[in-house]
């Protein structure tokens, strides 16, 4: 037998992992315009008021949710590309001088796509 305390298992009964309670509050003041700003930016981000607040302060990246429109447009971007990149590999044998201009403007979308994951 052992003489430290034993440890609660952090795993409910399914297999899930059980989040630690928050019982702590801590307050601060802000105008009513700051409140609807970090309203509006917690709900971009996905997350509730609080957990914005907590990640913000402790210096974490907080990443917004694309829109379904701005989805839509990197999906759109992605088929333009694929398809830039197709009539480029037609043209390499006829007309390498617009197969190149063609590339190059498939790696110009791709390096917007890039740009916008981040």
């Amino acid at each position: 037998m052992s003489l430290l305390p034993q440890r609660r298992s952090c795993f409910a009964p399914g297999g899930r992992k059980v989040k630690k309670m928050k019982r702590d509050y801590i307050k601060f003041r802000c105008s009513i315009y700051e409140k609807k700003i970090l309203r509006n930016r917690a709900k971009r981000a996905g997350i509730s008021l609080s957990e914005y607040c907590r990640s913000s302060a402790f210096g974490n990246s907080i990443i917004e949710r694309l829109t379904k429109k701005q989805l839509e447009h990197y999906r759109m971007l992605v088929k333009y590309k694929n398809n830039f990149t197709s009539i480029s590999n037609m043209f390499k044998k006829r007309n390498p001088k617009l197969a190149m201009e063609v590339q190059k403007l498939a790696e110009e979308i791709r390096t917007h796509l890039y740009n916008f994951k981040k």
